[in-house]
């Protein structure tokens, strides 16, 4: 059993931002910046050429349909999600964490930046090869819905077996990915 820890509002968002730094999630948000969209876009926080002004525990805990793929495939979303459930007062774009607050576990993610590279690579040649404007942020909607969908549906194997067929369809172009996904899980032979 995890024991309560007092924590600052501050040290959760930078816990947030080095497990984001770890997963690798510059290399994906470089993708969907360069193709004309930011899960950011329209934020009062956001200055332009600057990046985020006033980053805040919403924000941090929130994962696109992309970064939930990576740690859904790594066997850490769950992880990830039970860290920002104790979290109070998130919010969207905003935040109405307490300055201090207790918690019962920390957030640790595994060295990944190799998986979100090789599926930034496979996102940037989708982009090149799908002119459909908006191919790419309608593909992270459907991982974020579909994944979404599977964490939900946790106590219903049948459901969850169709979502996940739905979310290997949706990523069976993430070849690179995969393969380094493979290389990733035979470090780790704990992860399935």
């Amino acid at each position: 059993m995890h024991t309560r820890k007092k924590v600052s509002k501050q040290k959760v968002i930078d816990l947030g931002l080095s497990s984001l730094h770890e997963i690798g999630a510059d290399h994906i948000c470089k993708v969907c910046i360069s193709n004309g969209g930011s899960c950011c876009s329209g934020c009062r926080h956001l200055s332009n050429k600057v990046g985020c002004q006033l980053r805040n525990t919403s924000c941090t805990a929130w994962l696109c349909g992309f970064l939930k793929y990576v740690l859904y495939e790594t066997g850490l979303l769950q992880k990830w999600n039970d860290f920002w459930d104790q979290v109070p007062g998130k919010d969207h774009r905003v935040d109405y964490t307490p300055e201090f607050f207790f918690i019962q576990q920390s957030l640790r993610m595994d060295y990944m930046r190799e998986l979100s590279e090789a599926l930034a690579s496979d996102l940037q040649d989708l982009a090149r090869t799908h002119i459909t404007v908006g191919f790419i942020f309608t593909l992270r909607e459907k991982m974020d819905q579909n994944i979404d969908k599977f964490m939900s549906y946790n106590k219903e194997p049948a459901k969850q077996a169709n979502i996940k067929r739905n979310i290997k369809i949706l990523s069976s172009h993430f070849h690179r990915f995969h393969e380094a996904l493979s290389d990733y899980r035979q470090r780790l032979p704990s992860i399935k």
